[in-house]
């Protein structure tokens, strides 16, 4: 059963940090590229980082330097530590294959203000 739950956003105020979690099942997680996506209100959803089955990562220029993206095969989980949030961060975000996406999960609500 294909299932991806997000979780760890929240309230931050501008450069704060926040560790966002997805717990992975029933999606091949050790050999797939892992992504972290983002959608803010009225536009369309984003890949901001991915990272493959052997750790390599790549960031969108937007999150590069502040955000690191990690996984814990063992765990069937990936996670996106984000640091020195911005307003322009603020969105609902959420993980999926990168090479073939499956279902979506509900994401979680990042927000941050200024």
């Amino acid at each position: 059963q294909v299932q991806l739950v997000e979780s760890g956003g929240g309230l931050v105020q501008a450069g704060g940090s926040l560790r966002l979690s997805c717990a992975a099942s029933g999606i091949g997680f050790s050999w797939n590229t892992m992504g972290w996506y983002r959608q803010a209100p009225g536009k369309q959803r984003e890949l901001v980082a991915s990272i493959t089955g052997g750790a390599n990562t790549n960031y969108a220029d937007s999150v590069k330097g502040r955000f690191t993206i990690s996984r814990d095969n063992a765990k069937t989980t990936v996670y996106l530590q984000m640091n020195n949030l911005k307003p322009e961060d603020t969105a609902v975000y959420y993980c999926n294959r990168v090479n073939s996406v499956v279902s979506w999960g509900q994401g979680t609500q990042v927000t941050v203000s200024s």
